[in-house]
């Protein structure tokens, strides 16, 4: 590791792989929302970037909680594998049901990220 920092090294290479997180997040957000970034109004630039958070923010935890390679991948991956899945949706007095196709690949990611969503949370 070559720097010009003062600092010691374990502190320096810690700075250098929190930097390197902070560039992969940059990158997933321009791949997907801020693709569409900027517009020619401050405000819609605001509530566009507010929103472009909140949902990479909630793409991420479903990943983490559909756990195995889901939860490190990236937001696009996320959202092929996990958020766009074919499913028809039937209601019946006020309660929506969600129907996979059988034996689809799709199915036990979702299903582990809607158990976890459901189960009771953890004693501390």
């Amino acid at each position: 590791m070559f720097t010009n920092s003062t600092e010691p090294t374990l502190l320096a290479e810690a700075h250098h792989r929190d930097h390197a997180i902070v560039e992969q997040v940059i990158a997933d957000l321009k791949s997907s929302a801020l693709g569409h970034f900027p517009s020619g109004r401050m405000n819609a630039n605001a509530a566009w970037l507010t929103c472009a958070v909140i949902a990479h923010n909630l793409a991420r935890a479903a990943g983490v909680l559909a756990g195995g390679q889901l939860a490190k991948a990236r937001t696009g991956t996320i959202r092929s594998k996990l958020i766009n899945i074919p499913a028809r949706v039937s209601s019946t007095a006020r309660i929506y049901t969600l129907h996979l196709p059988a034996n689809s690949r799709r199915e036990t990611p979702f299903m582990i990220m809607f158990d976890a969503i459901q189960a009771p949370p953890q004693a501390a």
